[in-house]
């Protein structure tokens, strides 16, 4: 898996699809908001990135909202059709 760094914090990305990972981008986007999650999606909608967190079931923040078990029905349901996205996870 390839390893990346993010605002000074180690992340391996989980899955990427159409190249959907700019990395200088996302350091402008991920705030430490982020930190707290597992799990972090990006999704291209109207060229523009879209971040949303999700957890693994150990996680104290964890919900019915932010399972990561969830998030290809997130891409489903939320992202636009046949978007490029990006999953990080936090080391």
């Amino acid at each position: 898996m390839k390893k990346i760094k993010i605002n000074a914090k180690d992340y391996e990305v989980v899955e990427e699809y159409k190249n959907g990972l700019e990395i200088e981008l996302l350091n402008e986007y991920m705030t430490d908001y982020f930190e707290q999650y597992d799990y972090v999606l990006g999704d291209w909608s109207y060229g523009k990135l879209r971040l949303k967190g999700f957890c693994s079931k150990d996680n104290k923040i964890f919900n019915n909202l932010n399972d990561y078990n969830k998030v290809k029905e997130y891409i489903k349901d939320y992202c636009s059709y046949q978007c490029k996205y990006f999953i990080i996870k936090k080391l």
